[in-house]
């Protein structure tokens, strides 16, 4: 497919949200039209994506092909168009985003059809996949950014999807307000790129950023330290994290999208597609690193004792784009992205897969007229001989994000620890941050088994009545589940490493695109002993955390919510997530309002303006009509008198 024809792969989906958004408003019961115009638009999309990838791979495109649709801000010096960018990244992203968010699309058919809001979910969906393939075409950092802010938007319009309910519009508002933060990050730095490249466009960023800014210095420091900003809002890392968790009040599809396919995953792309940038700034790699080590390990410490099977695969994803981080801040920029993209496939199978369970139990307790908590793991138990199929995928799913091999999660997850180990050598932090991303494997594997036993395992606890319910989904919603698994089980085929027999695959299809930072940093190979004994710390730290977090889970005495006992001790920390949201809302929120209201609104808005300016004003002028309603006496003589005073004065005046 020729690469001009990209445009296409955004046309579709923005089609369907038009025709669903229609749909909306005009027959919002008109589910068949809804599905084949919300899934047929992304499938469509899939495809000339494929035919780009094909066409790339077979041309052996390695310099960026830039396809232009029209001038948009064509300003003296300052020329931007609306144009996207073709190359083995674009193409990979293409992939990722319309192949799994296709998946997502198909799985919601079944979830949502009986939702009053259907037409409105999928006209929301489709968006969200237009801008999600504006970021990652985009050719330039303003682009890039109309898809950066329409993520945000979509991401509110989709958490809150259901906002009659306040907490889910509260959760809503929460993602966007914290992502501004980060935006304005992005912002500062596109203003600085421009002051000392005198270019937005990413050609131009690889070719003028080696010529004009000194590596480590304080310019591209800055820069690089601003982008890191706004990626630490959209990618849910320390201290921005805290939307993400909250992010589970919408649809558990959109949970799925927002952490498998889309926004999540647009900080580490942007610190990939600018590469040349942070691999000439050392310091703030390092404290990429640092807050992506720290990241992974703090998420999967929380995700021990969460008991919504949303909130620990929340944090789970947390912790996961910690990783990312540290695979990048490394300077192993595919390493980074090929664990984006195994991610993409584990994950998606992981929420989806919590999603028929869910979808079980809303029904089950439906039917029996049951008001339990039906995504609490305490109600769960023993739902393998209920949904055997889930049950086997999401098996598959927590063998990947364990790190097991020969699953997907083994391969990307182990580049990234290598790497932060062979850097120690130049960098003493980067062991640091090797012990915290094995720490934060076993950890990981621990409580993705302890989800797996409370859900799965064990006695059920839903009831007798709502056991009877409880069935697997139809093949519209496990078809999608059964192609993740395939992909999360093979996906590690894509960069095998030497050692184990392959020739890194995506690492070659990407070298072109890294090539601009190769003269920057460069991270050695391992070759012998020392490279098989990281393999095996991190299979060792993947299994232990299973079988630790199977016995002990499967050991204890697990109750239904209503009857379990509250945690104390750590766990309890745990289980309110060390109390950040409470020491935000304490340090930061509080403040913010009471300034808000007390100074803003009290003394400034009714005081000033108000008071001062608006009803002060309209007293005074009252007053000066009231005196001169006094000159108003209806007596001649009167008014005569006036008329020969004023007019001795204006005789004086000109006499004078």
């Amino acid at each position: 497919m020729p690469v001009h024809l990209v445009w296409l792969t955004v046309a579709f989906p923005l089609l369907g949200f038009l025709v669903n958004g229609a749909l909306a408003f005009a027959r919002p019961n008109a589910r068949r039209a809804v599905s084949v115009a919300g899934v047929g638009s992304l499938v469509a999309s899939f495809v000339v994506s494929l035919g780009i990838f094909l066409t790339v791979r077979s041309a052996h495109i390695v310099e960026p092909e830039i396809v232009k649709l029209w001038a948009w801000l064509p300003v003296d010096r300052f020329h931007i168009d609306i144009a996207f960018q073709v190359d083995p990244l674009a193409a990979v992203m293409l992939l990722v985003v319309t192949g799994v968010g296709s998946l997502i699309h198909l799985f919601s058919v079944g979830y949502m059809q009986e939702d009053a809001g259907y037409a409105r979910y999928f006209a929301y969906l489709n968006l969200f996949i237009v801008f999600m393939l504006v970021l990652v075409l985009g050719s330039s950092l303003p682009v890039l950014f109309i898809g950066w802010e329409g993520v945000g938007l979509c991401s509110y319009l989709l958490i809150g999807f259901w906002f009659s309910d306040t907490a889910n519009a509260s959760a809503g508002k929460k993602a966007f307000l914290m992502n501004r933060i980060g935006d304005f990050g992005v912002l500062i730095a596109m203003f600085q790129l421009w002051t000392t490249l005198g270019t937005l466009e990413f050609v131009g960023i690889a070719r003028e950023a080696p010529r004009l800014l000194q590596p480590g210095g304080t310019a591209v420091t800055l820069i690089t330290l601003f982008l890191f900003l706004g990626c630490t809002g959209k990618s849910a890392q320390i201290p921005l994290y805290t939307w993400l968790p909250d992010a589970m009040a919408g649809p558990t599809p959109v949970s799925a999208l927002i952490h498998a396919a889309t926004m999540v995953t647009a900080g580490v792309y942007l610190v990939a597609r600018t590469n040349v940038l942070f691999a000439m700034a050392p310091a703030t790699s390092t404290l990429i690193a640092g807050v992506g080590a720290l990241t992974a390990l703090f998420a999967a410490s929380i995700g021990l004792r969460q008991y919504d099977i949303k909130k620990v695969l929340a944090y789970s994803t947390v912790s996961q784009l910690g990783y990312m981080f540290v695979g990048v801040g490394t300077g192993v920029f595919v390493s980074g992205l090929f664990h984006l993209v195994t991610h993409a496939f584990f994950k998606a199978l992981l929420f989806l897969g919590a999603g028929s369970v869910i979808h079980a139990m809303h029904h089950a307790y439906h039917a029996s007229h049951s008001h339990d908590d039906a995504q609490d793991m305490r109600n769960m138990g023993g739902l393998r001989s209920y949904l055997p199929k889930t049950w086997v995928l999401m098996w598959i799913a927590t063998l990947a994000i364990a790190g097991v091999p020969p699953f997907s999660g083994f391969f990307s997850k182990d580049e990234i620890l290598t790497a932060a180990f062979v850097r120690g050598a130049d960098n003493p932090w980067y062991y640091l941050f090797y012990a915290m991303g094995l720490a934060a494997a076993f950890a990981t594997a621990f409580y993705m088994a302890r989800l797996m036993v409370m859900t799965f395992h064990g006695e059920n606890r839903s009831g007798a009545a709502a056991r009877e319910h409880l069935h697997e989904p139809g093949a519209i919603m496990t078809g999608p589940l059964i192609v993740l698994g395939v992909l999360s089980a093979l996906g590690g085929i894509l960069n095998v490493p030497a050692a184990l027999g392959g020739h890194h695959a995506l690492a070659g299809w990407l070298r072109p695109v890294f090539a601009p930072s190769a003269g920057y940093l460069q991270v050695e190979e391992l070759r012998g002993s020392t490279e098989y004994l990281l393999i095996a710390a991190a299979v060792l730290a993947g299994v232990a955390g299973l079988v630790l977090g199977y016995r002990a889970t499967l050991n204890s005495r697990l109750l239904p919510a209503r009857e379990a006992l509250p945690d104390t001790g750590f766990a309890r920390v745990l289980a309110n997530k060390y109390y950040v949201d409470e020491a935000y809302d304490r340090v930061i929120v509080r403040p913010v309002v009471g300034f808000s209201r007390s100074v803003l609104w009290r003394f400034f808005d009714q005081g000033l303006v108000d008071g001062l300016l608006v009803n002060g004003s309209a007293r005074l002028f009252r007053g000066v009509g009231w005196l001169g309603s006094q000159l108003q006496t209806g007596q001649v003589g009167f008014y005569v008198l006036f008329f020969a005073v004023g007019a001795v004065w204006i005789l004086h005046v000109l006499l004078g």
